[in-house]
Order: structure tokens, then sequence, then C-alpha cells
């Protein structure tokens, strides 16, 4: 079995619990470059993380012969140039969540990979992870019965340090993030409910910025159709005076609860009453789809987020926020 060999464009903080060690310790994989515009802070990730090259030069990586897939771990503002360039170089890609800024931009990524020949993974690693299969599991055994409805129901408080003027984080800033922090986070949500469900078919939505904070947005409400014809609605609120994170997938026959971003228990409830599931996570919580794209590399496998599945997600993002990106233009 081949080891492949990753290099990491951004070594920012996503790579320092989430996702670099996992890539180290899957099976038949090694982390051996990784790359920061700032050429000490690279260094000091290489040394503490024990990675054998850095640099501050993206393209060093891209083209290093010793390096066989590259992980693009920046803000989605540079997800498309990256991507671009690394499959002009007939490698892999593995890109963070959001995949990027839009559908269009998603869309130039997928053509680019298809082209170049090579897979493009992104990183929707809740794909991977044993709570959420376990929900699949659930669903696919027909243990709530045919699904009618999905409810989706997060908030939470506004960024503390907003109060105190400090500079706006880049989630924030909607020419480096694609919008508010329902780009960050409802990405999350949708790509697993497509994972669960199947693909959305069409989305709807209404979007505002009541606490005007910042220039993005910071309410989102929608209500979408997946292909199956099952439906959903959804609101995500990010100025609440307290967080909640619950999602209910509800059939004939009973409903799954369970949230997005805890390890909480999952919850099944039918008419003979209700049962629970472990839902803790990994350290290193991309390190399971990390391993799915290994095998996939080495023809053992299949790695379930694709460049295309997470494209569905930021279509569906771009229909949601359509009505309130259109007012902003007017």
């Amino acid at each position: 079995m081949k080891t492949i060999r990753w290099g990491i464009i951004g070594c920012g903080d996503v790579t320092e619990v989430k996702s670099g060690p996992g890539l180290q310790k899957a099976a038949h994989s090694s982390l051996v470059s990784v790359m920061r515009r700032n050429g000490a802070l690279a260094a000091d990730y290489a040394k503490r993380h024990g990675v054998p090259k850095w640099t501050d030069d993206a393209d060093r990586v891209i083209n290093d012969p010793e390096v066989d897939i590259v992980y693009i771990a920046t803000p989605p503002s540079s997800h498309l140039e990256y991507t671009l360039r690394v499959a002009a170089a007939k490698k892999p890609v593995y890109v963070e969540k959001p995949m990027a800024r839009n559908h269009d931009e998603c869309r130039r990524m997928v053509e680019a990979c298809r082209t170049a020949g090579v897979p493009l993974f992104v990183a929707f690693y809740r794909r991977g992870l044993p709570r959420f299969l376990k929900v699949k599991e659930l669903i696919d055994s027909g243990a709530i019965g045919r699904v009618r409805f999905v409810t989706v129901t997060q908030f939470q408080r506004p960024f503390a340090s907003l109060a105190s003027g400090a500079a706006l984080p880049w989630r924030l800033q909607p020419e480096i993030s694609g919008g508010g922090l329902f780009i960050d986070l409802a990405s999350h949500t949708l790509d697993i409910l497509d994972f669960l469900l199947g693909p959305i078919a069409s989305a709807t939505g209404h979007a505002s910025n009541q606490a005007g904070l910042y220039t993005a947005e910071d309410i989102v409400t929608g209500s979408w159709q997946f292909a199956s014809g099952v439906q959903g609605t959804g609101t995500w609120c990010f100025t609440a005076y307290a967080s909640c994170d619950q999602n209910r997938i509800i059939g004939d026959r009973g409903e799954i609860a369970f949230s997005t971003f805890g390890g909480d228990p999952i919850t099944l409830t039918t008419p003979e009453g209700s049962e629970t599931f472990p839902g803790e996570n990994p350290l290193h919580i991309q390190q399971p789809l990390i391993q799915t794209i290994v095998d996939e590399l080495n023809g053992t496998g299949k790695c379930p987020s694709t460049g295309e599945s997470a494209a569905r997600t930021n279509r569906i993002m771009d229909q949601l926020l359509e009505n309130y990106r259109t007012g902003l233009q007017q």
C-alpha cells in the first residue's frame, strides 16, 4: 500500500488539531510539506508537528515531486485560485469548506479538476464521522419510516470581539468568505442533509442584517425540497441571546434529533419510546474523512465528499441568499 504524501497550503488554526494531525495519523498517510505566507509561522508549525519541509511559497508545495496531494486550508477567497493551480500540476486537491464563495467558483473548480483528470475532495468531514453514519443507518434501515420533512434551528450569540472594536473576523467579510457565518456554518448542516437524504433540488430564502454589527447577513430563513420529495425548513441567527443547534428529521413512524456541531447523543423517538445513541467526535475530527481520501487514492475505498457534492451545497446557499444579495446590488 502506497503512503500518500500531503502538502498543506495555509497551515492556520484549522490544521492545528482538526486536520493536520489526521494527515499524519491516518493509515498510509504522511504530511511532508506545509506553506504559510508568514514563513516564520510556517517554520514554527513544521517544527511543532514534525513536518520535514516548510515554505512561504505555495508553488513550492504544489510542484514538489514528493507531494502527492495538496490540502488547501486557506479562507474561501483563494480556494478557486489554488485549486486551479494544483489541478494544472495534475495533482489531487483537498479543499477546506465551504468549497468556495459561491456556486460559480465551485463549478470552475470542478471543471478544472475534471479536465486535469484529478479528484477533488472537500472537507465536509461530517460525512465520515460515526455520529452521522449512525443517523444515516437509522434512516436507511427504516427506523422512522418514510421521511417527510426536516427542520433546522441554529442560533448563537454574536462574537464578543465585535463589542470591543477588534478587527472583523474574515468569516464576516463577504469578499473573503462569501457572506457571513451562514456560509461558514450552515454549509455543514446543508451538506450533511445532502449526505443523509440525497440532493436538495431547490430552495428559497430570506436573509437580512438585523443587528447592524457588520455588513454581511446575520439571519437567514429558508425552505427547500429534496429531489426525493422530502421538504425542509431552517432558521440560522447569529445575534441571538443564547445558542441552539438542533436538527430534526421526521418520518411517518418517528423522528431523529441531532446537532450539527456538538457531540451530544442522537435521539430516536417513535411511538414505542425514545432511544439515544452516543455521539462523541474524535479528537482529530477530519481524520475519518482523510482516511477515505487516502483509501481512494490507493484504490481501496471511496471518499463521500467530492467537488460535485460540495458544489451542490454552495448552490443551495446561493439560492437561500439570492433575495438578500439582489437587494444589496439595487
